[in-house]
């Protein structure tokens, strides 16, 4: 049980404040409040002082005390001004134990603000100027809220421009067009009086004129000056204003003269135009400055922030029980500055007003109280005092006996971490203070060891514990036979394994701090805190600035403001563990500044610069670039690159050239802006230092020299009037003469020089100032011209049937005319030998050209096509072209082996049998005698034996081979034969095909009016046909029969089928079945619906009446018809079908159509005229097995031939129109 509680229950209680009145600003009757609340034992009584004098509220009609509590209030009703309640105010509680006394409260009234009659404020002012519209709102001792609206009550919008200042004006650094208006209200709210006041709307109207707005450098609005001296007491705030005027708009950095902000106090707000200081200490005293900055100037003003402080405790006094006799100490410091006097009060009634007591002294704030007795009981009152307030603290003393207990529970175990500090409790009550013992099952002293305390409440405390301090501790009250036991129980202490590290970020990338714990199992799961700069962060999700994930933090788009140390803090319900890394925001630097160009000399100056803002990445190199006035098309290059530790470069330069410099900062991270380019540089005019290059003869005309050369670039000119100076001579003829004229671009061209000469030819720079130096001559020649006379002595020698070596004397290089390039043979072939005159002129001509080298006097030919005619010219040829042709050279090449015949086609007529068809080579390349046919099984060993069969008889296209293996496929190798010897094979594979048979897999799908029937064909098997006869068993008609079925077409539909009704399948193979099969088709069946009419005598006399005519008419289209021609009919065979008929297609080797040959049948109209192309449509498929077979003949056989089944349509053969109503076919009516 706690000692309060016991005191509570048990025993009498001094008085204790513990609702402390306020200060107060009344503005009303109703707003007088003072509370003062108190407990004690017994309750204690209450009473109020007015600046010192008694001061009852219950005696006051207009205020009302609340029932056990010093607090009172206004009633409404007030008689008199409301003056008469101002003053200072101290509550008294008091009991019979003492007398506590609250802090001393100030009540202030004043009277509601009201608004004076104003006159309109109108202001015009130019574009560019600096406004102020003042405010004055009434005077308050509570400072009011400003707002600046519009009358639609619209905040006005604020800027680095706009400023509401700590005096409620609104500040305009330069007004532009968009400022005018004519409702800038000032609203004025008063909090504690509940109003809100609107003062008259400004007018202000900006004019702007036609000319440029003039900048101007920054002044200062507020504060004015150069300095100011702000006083505050610590724990307030402080706001530093720095309001500026200028155009363009001015720049504001604070700044600490004499240290650095606080990061923790200070915030910079309002576009940066107040430093404002949050809870300011002593150690924020000091001088602090702003500057503003524009492009026309600077200016600054500096603060000088005194901090002083109210008085705050320092150590305050404890209430504590004594026994008689003890020695009491109450010490009581305060500080503050300036330093606070501290003065005792007993019951509160200051010490120095009771009679002295030899017992009783006061040293250094300390009261001390000895040998007390049960009359010192008391309520003590320690108040300091200085310049800016008072506090006063209260505590009593009071003496009594009581027997000892103790109050901590017995076998509590407490657990703390290795290193941390452990405190036992053992907390006890008497009077006198028991006297408390700690023992341990342990040989020596706990107290001797420096870590251990017996603290004066009778704790143990033990620090920087250790898994050795675990065990059992026993707390003993002496002379009594009071303990209790506790046990300590040590565990690992959490520690960070990976810290996060400190990172270097570009700006708008992610950064991810990773923190990795190791935790003792015994303890609760870890939570990761994460704090920058000593904030908490929180995650926020709808910014997404920042993420948990496990042990890492995640910040995104990082930014400048983002930089600062982050700090992970692993918790645990006992320990915690911190560690601590960092963010840095690098970025590509930026531009250098101030460029100067100095100490120009000969061709050099002297370049320097002044680094700009590295961004936290060290600058590596320079790179000064140059522009050229006289070269706009170029841009920027490149001139020299410098280290990044230097801040000027010598530079080389061209003379005669306008310069600009700008210079580009790189760093780790790239690149920066180029700087401002320098002021022009104009470098002086001198002779050139070079003369041009690659000096040549480009002569291409006879007669004719042109020289050319690389022009020169502009930057090299080196001077005005540059040109070129041309001089040549020739070789041979000219002496040490040169001749020479000037030009201002190449090339420069000389006539009537002659045909291909010699000629020393060099190009000289000159311009205004002098020529450049002597060049070196290089040879040219003048224009060539084509060759004049052919090789001599052409001749040929056959090296076999396809190369040949030709052959010629080298030319007379007089004659070429020119540089020799080679020799050009020109070869053409007319034709083979085996064929005669005719035959070998409508054979194509093809000819080649082959080229050879200058000193080439042979060359092999290879590649001819053996038994051919062919003839050859050799010409010379140089640059221009070549010369004439010599003597045609005509010779004919020898017999070769002739090439592969054109084709190879297999047949199988039989399992065992196959025949091959192939056609001649396409060059026989001489005299075909024969060919030789070579096969062989294929097998997985590739060892078969090969077969050979000689055929010597060239006009021989195709040969049967018997008894091959029908499981077996072959592979076949053909080749021609010449007096040459054996050409190159053409190879087929394939395999002999097997008799056919009819399916014996047939499926069926039964629909209302058909039936769909579909097999597997077998494979190597040749075609048969088969067909389907099928009874309607519930009509009671007879057995019809389908088409013919080809056994490769693996799909037919039998139509013309009635709805719900049984059928009989027979499917049958050269007039034997082979299977069959019952099936009913779907829907209902129509023979009770027709038996309704078809009975009646209208519709039998219908029928009857339909039929005379349908004979009738058939009668007539019969006698047409043996006047006017006569029918088609063709008779189909029953049996196989005839696979040796089957076309065969190159490259299938063996494989065979699964479609059966295509068989014509002529299907004849019964009469044209007629126009029954439901009855003679030549499409019918089902006809009557004993149908006549002529007719049968001649009106069913068309239908039997069997379509491709992709192109099947609904009249198709496969396809046959059904009979409709009932009606009976065009055969049927016949028969």
């Amino acid at each position: 049980m706690e000692m309060t509680a016991i005191l509570e229950s048990l025993f009498k209680k001094p008085p204790v404040i513990t609702t402390q009145p306020v200060s107060i600003t009344v503005f009303g009757a109703e707003d007088i409040l003072l509370i003062c609340e108190a407990s004690g034992n017994p309750p204690p009584n209450f009473r109020w002082t007015k600046d010192g004098e008694a001061f009852i509220p219950a005696n006051d009609p207009g205020l009302s005390v609340s029932p056990g509590s010093g607090t009172f209030m206004s009633t409404g009703v007030v008689s008199g001004p409301m003056s008469q309640y101002e003053g200072k105010y101290s509550c008294y509680a008091d009991n019979a134990l003492g007398t506590a006394v609250s802090n001393e409260v100030q009540l202030i009234t004043e009277n509601t603000p009201a608004l004076q009659k104003e006159q309109k404020v109108k202001k015009n002012v130019e574009e560019g100027e600096s406004v102020v519209l003042k405010c004055n709102p009434p005077f308050s001792i509570v400072p009011p809220v400003i707002h600046w609206m519009d009358k639609r009550m619209n905040h006005i919008e604020l800027n680095d421009r706009v400023t509401q200042g700590r005096d409620g004006n609104l500040y305009f650094s330069h007004v532009t067009a968009d400022d005018t208006r004519i409702d800038y209200t000032c609203n004025v709210q008063y909090l504690s009086a509940r109003t809100i006041l609107s003062k008259e709307p400004i007018i202000l109207n900006v004019t702007t004129s036609n000319s440029v707005v003039r900048s101007r450098r920054p002044q200062m609005m507020r504060p004015s000056g150069t300095h100011s001296t702000y006083h505050a007491l610590r724990g307030q705030s402080l706001d530093l204003e720095c309001i500026v005027q200028g155009l363009p708009t001015p720049t504001i950095q604070w700044v600490r003269k004499d240290g650095q902000l606080s990061e923790s106090r200070t915030s910079i707000d309002l576009s940066d135009h107040l430093l404002r200081f949050s809870n300011i200490s002593e150690s924020d005293g000091g001088e602090y400055q702003c500057s503003a900055n524009n492009s026309q100037g600077r200016v600054t003003h500096t603060y000088t922030v005194s901090v002083e402080a109210a008085p705050y405790w320092t150590k305050e006094p404890v209430s504590q029980l004594y026994a008689p006799g003890e020695t009491v100490r109450l010490d009581c410091q305060a500080d503050g500055i300036p330093s606070p006097a501290v003065a005792w009060s007993i019951n509160g009634i200051p010490i120095t007003g009771i009679d002295p007591d030899p017992r009783r002294t006061v040293k250094d704030g300390a009261l001390i109280l000895r040998d007390v007795v049960f009359t010192d009981t008391a309520v003590y009152q320690c108040q300091a005092h200085n310049k800016h307030g008072t506090i006063l603290v209260n505590t009593y003393i009071f003496v009594i006996e009581l027997p000892p207990q103790i109050l901590s529970a017995d076998g509590e175990t407490y657990t703390v971490t290795e290193g941390q500090k452990a405190v036992l409790h053992c907390q006890t009550f008497g009077s006198p203070r028991p006297k408390v013992t700690w023992e341990r099952n342990s040989s020596t002293s706990l107290l001797a060891e420096p870590r251990v305390n017996l603290l004066t409440n009778g704790n143990l405390q033990i620090t920087n514990v250790s898994h050795g301090d675990e065990g059992l501790y026993t707390c003993s009250v002496s002379n009594t036979n009071l303990s209790i036991n506790t046990d300590l129980d040590v565990l690992n202490r959490t520690v960070i394994l990976s810290p996060p590290g400190s990172l270097r970020v570009q700006p708008g990338k992610t950064a991810i701090l990773t923190c990795l714990a190791q935790v003792d199992p015994k303890l609760t799961p870890p939570q990761i805190q994460w704090r920058r700069s000593k904030q908490k962060l929180f995650q926020s999700y709808d910014e997404d600035k920042y993420t948990f994930e496990g042990p890492d933090l995640i910040v995104a788009n990082v930014q400048t403001e983002d930089e600062g140390v982050y700090t992970c803090e692993v918790i645990t319900n006992l320990d915690m563990a911190e560690a601590s890394g960092s963010i840095m925001v690098v970025d590509r630097p930026d531009p250098p500044t101030q460029l100067q160009v100095s100490g120009p000399k000969d061709r050099n100056v002297t370049l320097s610069w002044t680094a700009g803002d590295d961004h936290n990445s060290p600058v590596i190199e320079f790179v000064v670039e140059f522009d050229d006035i006289g070269s706009k098309e170029r841009g920027w290059e490149e001139l020299k690159r410098v280290s990044g530790t230097k801040e000027s470069v010598t530079l080389a330069l061209q003379p005669y050239v306008s310069y600009r410099f700008q210079v580009i900062s790189i760093n780790n991270i790239g690149k920066s802006d180029p700087s401002t380019p320098s002021d022009l540089y104009s470098t002086p005019p001198q002779a050139p230092d070079n003369n041009p290059e690659h000096v040549r003869s480009e002569s291409t005309d006879p007669d004719t020299l042109v020289i050319t050369w690389e022009e020169m670039d502009r930057r090299v000119f080196n001077g005005p009037e540059f040109h070129y100076k041309v001089f040549w001579r020739r070789v041979v003829g000219d002496g040490p003469t040169w001749h020479s004229n000037v030009s201002t671009e190449p090339p420069y061209i000389v006539t009537e020089v002659g045909k291909f000469s010699s000629f020393e030819i060099k190009v000289q720079a000159v311009n205004q100032k002098g020529e450049g130096p002597e060049p070196d001559p290089v040879i040219g020649y003048s224009g060539e011209d084509v060759p004049m006379e052919a090789p001599m002595n052409v001749g040929v020698m056959l090296l076999n049937s396809s190369a040949i070596r030709v052959t010629w004397e080298a030319v007379d290089q007089e004659t070429v005319r020119g540089h020799l390039l080679g020799y050009k043979i020109h070869l053409t072939r007319f034709g083979s030998r085996g064929h005669h005159r005719g035959r070998r002129a409508r054979e194509p001509e093809t000819s080649v050209v082959v080229e050879t080298g200058p000193n080439e006097e042979n060359r092999v030919l290879g590649g001819l096509r053996p038994y051919s005619h062919y003839a050859f010219t050799v010409t010379v040829f140089n640059s221009k072209g070549e010369g004439p042709p010599s003597e045609t050279m005509s010779f004919e090449t020898d017999e070769g082996a002739p090439g592969p015949p054109m084709s190879l086609l297999l047949d199988s007529p039989a399992d065992t049998e196959m025949t091959l068809h192939w056609t001649p080579p396409a060059q026989p390349n001489g005299v075909l005698k024969g060919y030789l046919l070579q096969y062989q099984q294929i097998v997985k060993s590739d060892d078969s034996p090969m077969q050979v069969e000689t055929i010597d008889d060239h006009k021989v296209t195709h040969l049967t081979l018997k008894q091959l293996d029908p499981h077996s496929r072959y592979r076949f190798y053909l080749r021609g034969r010449t007096s040459a010897g054996d050409g190159e094979p053409i190879i087929r594979e394939g395999a002999t095909t097997l008799d056919g048979a009819p399916p014996s897999n047939i499926s069926l799908s039964v629909g209302e009016k058909s039936v769909n029937l579909s097999w597997v064909p077998g494979q190597r098997h040749r075609s048969v046909g088969f067909q389907v006869q099928y009874l309607n068993k519930q009509g009671g008609g007879k057995w019809m029969q389908s088409e013919k079925l080809n056994s490769s077409a693996s799909f037919y539909q039998l139509k013309g089928l009635t709805p719900g009704s049984q059928y009989r399948l027979r499917f049958t193979f050269s007039n034997n079945a082979f299977w069959e099969t019952e099936i009913r088709t779907k829907g209902a069946g129509v023979m009770d619906v027709q038996t309704g009419f078809a009975t009646q005598g209208w519709f039998i006399g219908l029928v009857t009446a339909i039929v005379l005519l349908l004979l009738v008419l058939l009668i007539l289209c019969f006698i047409k018809r043996r006047k006017g021609g006569k029918y088609s009919v063709k008779d189909k065979e029953e049996g196989q079908v005839d696979s040796e008929a089957r076309p065969m297609k190159d490259e299938t080797f063996g494989e065979y159509s699964d479609n059966e040959e295509k068989r014509t049948a002529s299907q004849p109209s019964l009469c044209d005229e007629s126009k029954l192309d439901g009855y003679n449509n030549g499409s019918i498929a089902v006809t009557e097995v004993n149908m006549e077979d002529s007719l049968v003949s001649q009106y069913s056989r068309p239908s039997e031939a069997t379509p491709d089944p992709g192109t099947l349509q609904e009249s198709s053969p496969l396809n046959p129109t059904p009979t409709t109503n009932g009606l009976p076919n065009s055969a049927a009516i016949l028969d």
